[in-house]
């Protein structure tokens, strides 16, 4: 497959403290057979200095082309990602977190599949080789394989692991989905309605993960696993 470009969509809130380093990897990324990079970071109304370390480094590096769009309102992530997926031009497009729980690096490995033929969906697997990372604790790993193995159930699909950021898709189905979920919520739906799509093949890549705590910014929770779960159900 030809593809000319790529967009990156990083939503962020409260990423003061990493921000700048993600863009710095992702700005540095050398993707293959020339596709050029398209980064978009929608900032979800965060109450630190989010977007000032995002405009400190356009300023630094204005050939990096990031686009800053801003949410007046704290929506959620999906919302954020919604925003992001509606700006996109490329003709892929993959999904990074502002923190550096994920090594953008990596993107270069899901974009293989998609380009030799082999896939249109890629996901990356967090846990291919059980639980190997520091910090994350045993059980948010068996929460996080319960709700794939749920999301798999409903939808029929053997996706791997459900609840990872990384998801890389042509951007016209991206644009076609018709989100609703505009937290963490968004994970199920966007796995379910891809799912309802025949004809699309899918693949599988182990990606490498760096726990962070609540205290450096976690977030997400207990009811947001139960949202996932009912997520899960509704969009099948």
């Amino acid at each position: 497959m030809i593809v000319r470009s790529l967009s990156i969509i990083i939503p962020a809130y409260n990423e003061e403290r990493t921000i700048h380093e993600v863009l710095g990897v992702v700005h540095a990324l050398q993707l293959p057979q020339g596709i050029v990079k398209e980064v978009i970071v929608v900032n979800d109304c965060s109450k630190d200095g989010t977007s000032a370390a995002v405009d400190r480094f356009r300023a630094d590096h204005p050939q990096a082309g990031v686009v800053l769009v801003e949410q007046l309102v704290n929506r959620g992530k999906g919302a954020a990602i919604h925003r992001g997926m509606k700006e996109a031009t490329g003709e892929l497009l993959i999904i990074q977190d502002a923190d550096v729980e994920l090594d953008p690096n990596e993107i270069i490995k899901l974009l293989e599949p998609v380009l030799s033929g082999e896939a249109d969906i890629v996901y990356g697997d967090r846990f291919a080789n059980g639980l190997p990372y520091p910090g994350f604790s045993k059980k948010s790993y068996y929460a996080n394989k319960f709700l794939t193995w749920f999301s798999n159930v409903n939808t029929g699909n053997p996706v791997r692991d459900m609840e990872v950021c990384y998801k890389l898709m042509p951007t016209h189905i991206a644009k076609g989905l018709d989100l609703k979920e505009e937290r963490f919520g968004f994970e199920p739906e966007v796995t379910a309605r891809l799912s309802r799509i025949k004809g699309l093949r899918w693949k599988h890549l182990p990606v490498s993960y760096t726990a962070r705590t609540r205290a450096e910014g976690k977030t997400i929770g207990w009811k947001d696993g139960l949202r996932a779960l009912w997520c899960s159900v509704k969009y099948r």
